[in-house]
Protein backbone atom coordinates (compact mmCIF):
# COMPACT_ATOMS: atom_id res chain seq x y z
CA UNK A 1 0.00 0.00 0.00
CA UNK A 2 2.86 2.33 0.87
CA UNK A 3 4.62 1.51 -2.39
CA UNK A 4 1.40 2.16 -4.32
CA UNK A 5 0.94 5.51 -2.58
CA UNK A 6 4.53 6.51 -3.41
CA UNK A 7 3.98 5.56 -7.04
CA UNK A 8 0.77 7.60 -7.19
CA UNK A 9 2.57 10.56 -5.58
CA UNK A 10 5.39 10.34 -8.12
CA UNK A 11 2.86 10.21 -10.97
CA UNK A 12 1.07 13.27 -9.62
CA UNK A 13 4.39 15.07 -9.15
CA UNK A 14 5.47 14.21 -12.71
CA UNK A 15 2.11 15.38 -14.03
CA UNK A 16 2.47 18.71 -12.23
CA UNK A 17 6.00 19.09 -13.60
CA UNK A 18 4.81 18.30 -17.12
CA UNK A 19 1.94 20.77 -16.78
CA UNK A 20 4.30 23.46 -15.51
CA UNK A 21 6.70 22.76 -18.37
CA UNK A 22 3.81 22.86 -20.82
CA UNK A 23 2.65 26.18 -19.37
CA UNK A 24 6.17 27.59 -19.67
CA UNK A 25 6.33 26.36 -23.26
CA UNK A 26 2.97 27.95 -24.00
CA UNK A 27 4.11 31.24 -22.48
CA UNK A 28 7.36 31.08 -24.46
CA UNK A 29 5.60 30.53 -27.78
CA UNK A 30 2.92 33.08 -26.92
CA UNK A 31 5.64 35.70 -26.42
CA UNK A 32 7.19 34.77 -29.77
CA UNK A 33 3.78 34.92 -31.47
CA UNK A 34 2.94 38.28 -29.89
CA UNK A 35 6.33 39.72 -30.86
CA UNK A 36 5.93 38.47 -34.43
CA UNK A 37 2.44 39.95 -34.74
CA UNK A 38 3.60 43.23 -33.21
CA UNK A 39 6.56 43.48 -35.61
CA UNK A 40 4.37 42.53 -38.53
CA UNK A 41 1.81 45.19 -37.63
CA UNK A 42 4.62 47.72 -37.38
CA UNK A 43 5.54 46.89 -40.98
CA UNK A 44 1.96 46.95 -42.26
CA UNK A 45 -0.09 50.07 -42.87
CA UNK A 46 -3.65 49.44 -43.97
CA UNK A 47 -2.72 46.05 -45.41
CA UNK A 48 0.44 47.19 -47.18
CA UNK A 49 4.14 47.48 -46.38
CA UNK A 50 5.06 50.69 -44.63
CA UNK A 51 7.51 53.16 -46.16
CA UNK A 52 10.84 52.80 -44.37
CA UNK A 53 12.60 56.17 -44.43
CA UNK A 54 15.87 54.47 -43.45
CA UNK A 55 15.96 52.10 -46.45
CA UNK A 56 13.36 52.99 -49.09
CA UNK A 57 13.40 55.43 -51.99
CA UNK A 58 10.53 57.59 -53.24
CA UNK A 59 10.32 58.40 -56.95
CA UNK A 60 8.11 61.46 -57.37
CA UNK A 61 7.21 61.34 -61.05
CA UNK A 62 5.48 64.13 -62.99
CA UNK A 63 4.23 64.04 -66.57
CA UNK A 64 3.98 67.86 -66.89
CA UNK A 65 1.77 67.39 -69.94
CA UNK A 66 -0.50 69.20 -70.40
CA UNK A 67 -1.98 70.10 -67.02
CA UNK A 68 -0.05 72.63 -64.92
CA UNK A 69 -1.11 70.98 -61.65
CA UNK A 70 2.29 69.24 -61.45
CA UNK A 71 3.89 72.63 -60.83
CA UNK A 72 1.81 73.14 -57.70
CA UNK A 73 2.53 69.57 -56.61
CA UNK A 74 6.26 70.26 -56.87
CA UNK A 75 5.83 73.25 -54.55
CA UNK A 76 3.75 71.22 -52.08
CA UNK A 77 6.24 68.34 -52.08
CA UNK A 78 9.06 70.83 -51.52
CA UNK A 79 7.22 72.17 -48.47
CA UNK A 80 6.71 68.65 -47.16
CA UNK A 81 10.39 67.71 -47.31
CA UNK A 82 11.32 70.90 -45.47
CA UNK A 83 9.61 69.46 -42.40
CA UNK A 84 11.92 67.76 -39.89
CA UNK A 85 10.07 64.45 -40.23
CA UNK A 86 10.96 64.17 -43.92
CA UNK A 87 14.29 65.97 -44.23
CA UNK A 88 16.09 62.62 -44.52
CA UNK A 89 13.70 61.30 -47.16
CA UNK A 90 15.56 59.55 -49.98
CA UNK A 91 13.87 60.69 -53.19
CA UNK A 92 14.33 61.56 -56.83
CA UNK A 93 11.89 63.83 -58.66
CA UNK A 94 11.39 63.01 -62.33
CA UNK A 95 10.06 65.54 -64.84
CA UNK A 96 8.49 64.47 -68.13
CA UNK A 97 7.18 60.96 -67.40
CA UNK A 98 4.26 61.40 -69.79
CA UNK A 99 2.59 58.69 -71.79
CA UNK A 100 0.63 58.85 -75.05
CA UNK A 101 -1.50 61.92 -74.39
CA UNK A 102 -1.54 64.73 -76.93
CA UNK A 103 -0.78 68.35 -76.18
CA UNK A 104 2.16 70.55 -75.31
CA UNK A 105 4.62 70.04 -72.49
CA UNK A 106 4.71 72.46 -69.55
CA UNK A 107 8.39 73.46 -69.10
CA UNK A 108 9.15 72.94 -65.38
CA UNK A 109 12.95 72.90 -65.23
CA UNK A 110 13.52 76.19 -63.42
CA UNK A 111 11.00 75.17 -60.76
CA UNK A 112 12.46 71.67 -60.31
CA UNK A 113 15.93 73.16 -59.90
CA UNK A 114 14.66 75.66 -57.35
CA UNK A 115 12.74 73.02 -55.41
CA UNK A 116 15.02 69.98 -55.60
CA UNK A 117 18.55 71.09 -56.47
CA UNK A 118 20.40 68.02 -57.76
CA UNK A 119 17.69 65.54 -56.71
CA UNK A 120 15.75 65.55 -59.97
CA UNK A 121 16.15 64.30 -63.53
CA UNK A 122 14.74 65.46 -66.86
CA UNK A 123 13.00 62.63 -68.70
CA UNK A 124 11.59 65.07 -71.27
CA UNK A 125 14.89 66.28 -72.70
CA UNK A 126 16.77 62.99 -72.28
CA UNK A 127 14.68 60.01 -71.21
CA UNK A 128 17.56 57.54 -71.54
CA UNK A 129 19.85 59.54 -69.27
CA UNK A 130 17.07 60.10 -66.73
CA UNK A 131 16.21 56.40 -66.77
CA UNK A 132 19.84 55.43 -66.16
CA UNK A 133 20.15 57.76 -63.17
CA UNK A 134 16.92 56.55 -61.60
CA UNK A 135 17.87 52.93 -62.32
CA UNK A 136 21.18 53.35 -60.52
CA UNK A 137 19.48 54.73 -57.40
CA UNK A 138 16.73 52.09 -57.52
CA UNK A 139 19.25 49.26 -57.90
CA UNK A 140 21.25 50.54 -54.94
CA UNK A 141 18.07 50.68 -52.85
CA UNK A 142 17.17 47.08 -53.71
CA UNK A 143 20.70 45.88 -52.97
CA UNK A 144 20.41 47.50 -49.55
CA UNK A 145 17.15 45.60 -48.92
CA UNK A 146 14.97 48.66 -49.43
CA UNK A 147 11.76 49.13 -51.39
CA UNK A 148 11.00 51.39 -54.35
CA UNK A 149 7.90 53.58 -54.09
CA UNK A 150 6.65 55.42 -57.17
CA UNK A 151 4.19 58.30 -56.83
CA UNK A 152 2.73 58.32 -60.34
CA UNK A 153 1.96 61.99 -60.97
CA UNK A 154 1.13 61.10 -64.53
CA UNK A 155 1.35 57.95 -66.63
CA UNK A 156 3.25 54.70 -66.03
CA UNK A 157 5.34 54.53 -69.22
CA UNK A 158 8.55 55.62 -67.50
CA UNK A 159 7.90 53.25 -64.58
CA UNK A 160 7.54 50.34 -67.01
CA UNK A 161 10.89 51.11 -68.60
CA UNK A 162 12.50 51.29 -65.17
CA UNK A 163 11.06 47.94 -64.08
CA UNK A 164 12.14 46.30 -67.36
CA UNK A 165 15.68 47.52 -66.79
CA UNK A 166 15.70 46.31 -63.19
CA UNK A 167 14.32 42.92 -64.22
CA UNK A 168 17.43 42.34 -66.32
CA UNK A 169 19.56 42.45 -63.18
CA UNK A 170 20.20 39.29 -61.13
CA UNK A 171 18.90 40.03 -57.67
CA UNK A 172 18.88 37.17 -55.11
CA UNK A 173 15.17 37.79 -54.53
CA UNK A 174 12.06 38.55 -56.62
CA UNK A 175 11.90 42.33 -57.01
CA UNK A 176 8.30 42.66 -58.20
CA UNK A 177 7.08 42.66 -54.58
CA UNK A 178 9.53 45.41 -53.67
CA UNK A 179 8.37 47.90 -56.30
CA UNK A 180 5.23 49.81 -55.30
CA UNK A 181 3.37 52.07 -57.70
CA UNK A 182 0.63 54.43 -56.49
CA UNK A 183 -1.84 55.97 -58.95
CA UNK A 184 -4.83 58.19 -58.15
CA UNK A 185 -6.13 59.14 -61.60
CA UNK A 186 -8.30 57.21 -64.05
CA UNK A 187 -7.23 59.55 -66.84
CA UNK A 188 -3.55 58.90 -66.18
CA UNK A 189 -4.20 55.19 -66.69
CA UNK A 190 -6.19 55.85 -69.87
CA UNK A 191 -3.30 57.70 -71.52
CA UNK A 192 -0.58 55.27 -70.44
CA UNK A 193 0.52 52.98 -73.27
CA UNK A 194 -1.86 50.03 -72.73
CA UNK A 195 0.83 47.36 -72.93
CA UNK A 196 3.03 49.27 -70.46
CA UNK A 197 0.18 49.75 -68.00
CA UNK A 198 -0.49 46.02 -68.15
CA UNK A 199 3.22 45.36 -67.63
CA UNK A 200 3.55 47.49 -64.47
CA UNK A 201 0.41 45.98 -62.97
CA UNK A 202 1.86 42.49 -63.48
CA UNK A 203 5.38 43.29 -62.34
CA UNK A 204 4.90 45.55 -59.32
CA UNK A 205 2.62 46.01 -56.34
CA UNK A 206 0.17 48.43 -57.96
CA UNK A 207 -2.14 50.54 -55.79
CA UNK A 208 -5.05 52.52 -57.23
CA UNK A 209 -6.17 55.03 -54.59
CA UNK A 210 -9.11 57.49 -54.58
CA UNK A 211 -8.79 60.63 -56.71
CA UNK A 212 -6.99 63.52 -55.01
CA UNK A 213 -9.29 65.99 -56.78
CA UNK A 214 -12.36 64.95 -54.77
CA UNK A 215 -13.21 65.81 -51.17
CA UNK A 216 -13.96 63.12 -48.56
CA UNK A 217 -13.43 60.09 -50.78
CA UNK A 218 -10.57 58.52 -48.81
CA UNK A 219 -7.80 60.68 -50.28
CA UNK A 220 -7.04 64.27 -49.29
CA UNK A 221 -8.51 66.78 -51.74
CA UNK A 222 -5.78 69.15 -52.93
CA UNK A 223 -7.72 70.91 -55.69
CA UNK A 224 -9.19 74.15 -54.35
CA UNK A 225 -10.37 77.23 -56.31
CA UNK A 226 -9.98 80.68 -54.77
CA UNK A 227 -7.21 79.67 -52.41
CA UNK A 228 -4.73 82.46 -51.72
CA UNK A 229 -3.43 81.59 -48.25
CA UNK A 230 -0.08 80.67 -49.82
CA UNK A 231 0.63 84.43 -49.92
CA UNK A 232 0.94 84.33 -46.12
CA UNK A 233 4.03 82.08 -46.21
CA UNK A 234 6.95 83.76 -44.41
CA UNK A 235 9.83 81.34 -45.06
CA UNK A 236 11.86 82.84 -47.92
CA UNK A 237 12.79 79.57 -49.62
CA UNK A 238 9.27 78.23 -49.31
CA UNK A 239 7.50 81.31 -50.64
CA UNK A 240 10.06 81.49 -53.44
CA UNK A 241 9.16 78.01 -54.69
CA UNK A 242 5.40 78.57 -54.33
CA UNK A 243 5.55 81.93 -56.09
CA UNK A 244 7.48 80.46 -59.00
CA UNK A 245 5.14 77.46 -59.26
CA UNK A 246 2.09 79.72 -59.39
CA UNK A 247 3.75 82.10 -61.83
CA UNK A 248 4.56 79.24 -64.24
CA UNK A 249 1.11 77.73 -63.76
CA UNK A 250 -0.61 80.98 -64.66
CA UNK A 251 1.73 81.39 -67.63
CA UNK A 252 0.93 78.02 -69.22
CA UNK A 253 -2.54 77.10 -67.96
CA UNK A 254 -4.83 76.60 -70.98
CA UNK A 255 -2.31 78.25 -73.32
CA UNK A 256 -1.81 76.84 -76.84
CA UNK A 257 -4.49 74.20 -76.30
CA UNK A 258 -2.98 72.91 -73.06
CA UNK A 259 -5.46 71.65 -70.50
CA UNK A 260 -7.28 74.50 -68.78
CA UNK A 261 -7.25 73.76 -65.06
CA UNK A 262 -10.33 75.59 -63.78
CA UNK A 263 -9.25 75.59 -60.12
CA UNK A 264 -6.02 77.34 -61.06
CA UNK A 265 -7.81 79.66 -63.50
CA UNK A 266 -10.05 80.65 -60.58
CA UNK A 267 -7.20 81.89 -58.42
CA UNK A 268 -6.77 78.55 -56.69
CA UNK A 269 -4.36 75.65 -56.23
CA UNK A 270 -4.21 72.10 -57.55
CA UNK A 271 -1.59 69.74 -56.19
CA UNK A 272 -3.83 66.66 -56.30
CA UNK A 273 -0.96 64.33 -57.25
CA UNK A 274 0.47 64.87 -53.76
CA UNK A 275 -2.31 62.60 -52.49
CA UNK A 276 -0.17 59.70 -53.69
CA UNK A 277 2.86 60.85 -51.73
CA UNK A 278 0.70 61.31 -48.64
CA UNK A 279 -0.55 57.75 -49.06
CA UNK A 280 2.96 56.37 -49.45
CA UNK A 281 4.27 58.20 -46.38
CA UNK A 282 1.24 57.25 -44.30
CA UNK A 283 -0.03 60.82 -43.87
CA UNK A 284 -3.67 60.21 -42.97
CA UNK A 285 -4.81 63.23 -40.98
CA UNK A 286 -4.95 65.71 -43.87
CA UNK A 287 -8.41 66.37 -45.38
CA UNK A 288 -7.81 69.20 -47.83
CA UNK A 289 -5.60 72.05 -49.06
CA UNK A 290 -6.08 74.25 -46.02
CA UNK A 291 -5.27 71.41 -43.64
CA UNK A 292 -2.07 70.65 -45.58
CA UNK A 293 -0.97 74.27 -45.39
CA UNK A 294 -1.62 74.45 -41.65
CA UNK A 295 0.22 71.20 -40.99
CA UNK A 296 3.14 71.24 -43.42
CA UNK A 297 3.55 74.71 -44.96
CA UNK A 298 2.98 77.42 -42.36
CA UNK A 299 4.79 75.49 -39.63
CA UNK A 300 8.03 75.94 -41.59
CA UNK A 301 7.77 79.66 -40.84
CA UNK A 302 8.73 78.80 -37.26
CA UNK A 303 12.13 77.66 -38.50
CA UNK A 304 14.80 80.35 -38.33
CA UNK A 305 15.11 81.99 -41.75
Amino acid sequence: MLVLSLCIFEIIEDTIYINKSFMKLNIFYSVILFTTIFNLKAQINNGRPKFDIQKDILLAQFDCKTDVDDLHTVAAFNSLIKNDEYKKLNFIAVAGTYGIQEGLYVPPNSLFQKAFGNQWVDAHSNRKSALNKVFKAAKETLNNKGNIWIAEGGQSDFSALLIMKLMKEKFPFPINKKIHIVQHSDWNEEVTSPELLEYVKKNSVYFKIPDGNVIDNGSPCFRTPNFTLWKNIKNKDNIGVWSHAIELGNKYNGVDNRYNNEAIANNGLDFSDLSEICWILGIKEIRDTKAFFNQYVFNIDKVKQ
